[in-house]
């Protein structure tokens, strides 16, 4: 894949990381820059980029990086990275209503690196999509210096950002589009640098309330996008169903923060037939991934709603950290409850998946209450509160009832109650088949 890095010899900051390229290279030679491996060439304009139109033909690459300048009617000390393109007027080159093509996997590769290579006061982020060229058909990005003059001739931050293209590899990506945020896309950039989630168009919240189903189709398409996120908290209730909707309508799904990171390093196929399997067992819920990563035919795994039910009982936080031990799962959750009584795994693992989860809820129960295994029978005997037995000892009913129930010993004029003389044994069973071989 041919790159070409262009910049403008009136620009002091694109001259300036061209320089610094030149200076790696001559340092460390082509070699040791994954950039260079499938070559490369510079291209230098006369007047500003933005301006620039069939930069296609004029250089023949596979990508293009721009090397730039970034100002900001609130200067500070940024190293960025963002697509071309206009949602409207074409107020800064390019034409209006105009999306070329991006590149999100490598503009995250670039993103990351400069964040590491970023220096001391200096902050590293995505900018929204904006100005010109927007003609482009070829992958292409801008890498920014701002925001002022005395940045944009800053030998340490052109080192920093040219060190950042050469040795940027795109990893597994997620390629998305994104919607709502500040011109600095603050929630894309943490996303873009803790999950495989790479932006290609990003729209500004002033956008939001202009998209249109050709608008967002347009985003996707030039990214390549495999789904959406919206900034929810950038937008209007009104904004975002409208965006929603239109998402919806050009079945490009919508993934939140959260999913991302449960998602880890799962295949995408895979994590959304995860999720329509999840859908279909209850609507609106959700996953979490315990050891979940490669892509492979699935199976739900069901198990007894009571025995779930008592192991989350007497230990929810230890149960659902011991499912990281056991055969890869996505627990499934709605509203309140932490896992419903159905798991989702690998179809290939699907009798192993049903064992350990019948184990570890028995283990779980064992282990907090008194509880035997008598062939296919979990019987539990677990001691309660009874509040008639407290009546008939003369207990009122109010906070001593309470302190009884929590093992506390009480009074009653002269007499002393204790917990046991107010105890009624309960026994619990819960017939599963083969128990007693699973166990």
């Amino acid at each position: 894949m041919v790159t070409a890095l262009i910049h403008s010899r009136l620009d002091p900051a694109g001259v300036s990381i061209r320089r610094a390229i030149d200076y790696l290279i001559g340092q460390e030679g082509e070699a040791a820059w994954p950039l260079l491996q499938d070559g490369w060439l510079f291209h230098e304009v006369d007047g500003r980029l933005i301006h620039e139109e069939d930069l296609d033909e004029k250089v023949q690459a596979d990508r293009i990086i721009f090397l730039s300048r970034h100002t900001s009617v609130n200067p500070e000390p940024v190293l960025t990275v963002h697509v071309t393109g206009n949602f409207g007027e074409a107020a800064y080159g390019g034409a209006p209503d105009e999306l070329p093509a991006a590149d999100p996997g490598m503009m995250q590769a670039v993103l990351r690196n400069l964040m590491l290579y970023a220096p001391n006061g200096y902050r590293a982020g995505y900018e929204i999509t904006h100005h010109g060229p927007t003609d482009l058909t070829t992958p292409s990005f801008f890498v920014e210096i701002g925001s002022t003059e005395k940045e944009w001739h800053d030998t340490d931050a052109a080192e920093a950002v040219a060190r950042s293209v050469l040795s940027a590899v795109p990893g597994a990506f997620l390629p998305l589009i994104g919607f709502g945020g500040t011109h600095y896309a603050v929630r894309q950039t943490v996303i873009a640098s803790e999950t495989r989630g790479a932006f290609g168009h990003i729209a500004h919240s002033r956008e939001a309330g202009g998209m249109t189903a050709d608008r967002v189709g347009r985003m996707a398409a030039m990214t390549g996008a495999v789904a959406g996120y919206i900034d929810k908290k950038a937008l209007s209730a009104m904004e975002y169903d409208l965006i929603a909707g239109l998402c919806g309508e050009l079945q490009l799904p919508l993934v939140t923060e959260g999913m991302l990171h449960e998602m880890g390093s799962v295949p995408w196929k895979t994590w959304s037939r995860a999720t329509a399997l999840a859908s279909e067992i209850a609507a609106a819920s959700l996953l979490k991934n315990h050891g979940m990563e490669r892509d492979c035919a699935l199976s739900v795994v069901r198990i007894n709603e009571e025995l779930l039910t008592e192991a989350l009982r007497v230990g929810k936080e230890e149960f659902i950290t011991a499912l990281d031990t056991i055969t890869p799962c996505f627990r499934i959750t709605k509203g309140g409850a932490v896992a419903l009584p159905a798991f989702i795994g690998y179809h290939e693992e699907e009798a192993q998946l049903a064992s350990d989860l019948i184990t570890l809820c028995v283990q779980q129960i064992t282990k907090h209450s008194h509880a035997v295994v008598e062939g296919d029978r979990l019987i539990i005997s677990r001691e309660r509160f009874d509040p008639e037995k407290a009546r008939k000892l003369g207990v009122p009913a109010g906070p001593l009832f309470g302190r009884l129930a929590s093992g506390q010993a009480v009074n009653v004029g002269e007499r002393v109650i204790l917990a046991d003389m107010v105890t009624t044994h309960v026994l619990q069973e819960i017939t599963i088949p083969g128990l007693e071989r699973i166990t």
